[in-house]
């Protein structure tokens, strides 16, 4: 043979560069044995969730539609409804805005122990909500050291001017409106709902923020746009799915909040009972279908929110796609 014959490749022929990984008509499936995890994810989400909340539709149906319809009419129960849903869907929107601003402060302000606070945003996580709510009640209510600041402050008055030989000068209903009576209002319970849904805000949010790329604040700043519009155009859109989301968490978990707010409520039937508290006083009655029955509105009104949140969520993915 001379020098300028090709030597012949008898290599195997290469698939195509589609074909190394999957075939067109059947994907190869990365996880092994996913349709044995498959089946066990399903059992799971079954056992634990689908199957308890048919059994409690099931114990609600042992009421007729009347006794069903008079047990979440009474005006008691009525009450509660109106103050969980009040109280958390304010909980919620201060979680909204302050938690906005915590999780913006965390991600984009770096500050000496930073990592410090950022953990301790999972405390209302950590922390039992009998803990809490004990925590709460011994500074907010009347006789705690927020709660009683009138009448401490008063005390401490009186006390120097019995020093200087003069009688008391003051009373503490002079300065009541220095304290802060939870125990007579209904602020308290705000105050502890907000306290617990903030993590839920706060955590939907960081990870949108540190993926976000800073150089379109750069492009929106040469193109003169001021701080404002930055975020309210450019930044708020892209974490909009998630603040809402976290929004919507926070609001669920406050619905059903029972064991921090029990010990700050007045308990008062009709004026600060809540939803949760009405389906213990149910048990303890040995009155379970009535308990089902709060406990499905309840759950009516938690999953109404939940999907209109995913509606909204998809229809904005949906209108980017669209736009892109």
């Amino acid at each position: 043979m001379t020098g300028n014959a090709v030597t012949e490749d008898r290599s195997p022929p290469r698939p195509p560069a589609g074909k190394l990984f999957s075939s067109p008509s059947r994907p190869s499936r990365l996880i092994p044995g996913l349709p044995l995890t498959l089946g066990y994810t399903l059992f799971y989400l079954s056992a634990l969730v689908l199957i308890p909340l048919a059994g409690m539709v099931f114990k609600t149906t042992q009421l007729s539609w009347s006794e069903f319809w008079q047990t979440i009419t009474d005006p008691i129960v009525m009450a509660s409804f109106k103050l969980t849903f009040t109280a958390s869907a304010i909980a919620a929107a201060v979680n909204g805005i302050f938690g906005l601003i915590v999780a913006w402060v965390l991600v984009r302000e770096p500050f000496p122990g930073r990592r410090f606070f950022d953990a301790l945003i999972d405390l209302p996580f950590a922390l039992p909500t009998a803990v809490a709510g004990l925590t709460f009640s011994s500074l907010f209510l009347a006789n705690g050291w927020i709660g009683g600041l009138g009448r401490h402050l008063a005390d401490l008055v009186n006390w120097l001017a019995g020093l200087a030989g003069v009688g008391e000068i003051v009373s503490a209903d002079a300065l009541s409106w220095l304290s802060f009576p939870y125990s007579n209002t209904n602020t308290g319970i705000v105050l502890v709902l907000i306290f617990v849904g903030l993590p839920f805000v706060v955590r939907t949010v960081q990870p949108v923020l540190r993926e976000w790329d800073t150089e379109n604040e750069h492009a929106a700043l040469s193109l003169g746009a001021n701080s404002w519009t930055i975020f309210r155009r450019v930044i708020f859109p892209e974490i909009f799915p998630a603040w809402l989301s976290g929004v919507a968490l926070a609001f669920a978990r406050a619905i059903g909040e029972y064991g921090s707010v029990i010990f700050i409520a007045g308990n008062i039937p009709g004026k600060s009972q809540i939803a949760p508290l009405q389906i213990v006083i149910k048990l303890d009655d040995f009155r379970t279908a009535q308990a089902t029955a709060i406990g499905i509105v309840l759950l009516f009104f938690s999953l109404l929110l939940l999907l209109g949140i995913n509606g909204i969520e998809w229809w904005t993915r949906r209108r980017e796609h669209r736009v892109a």
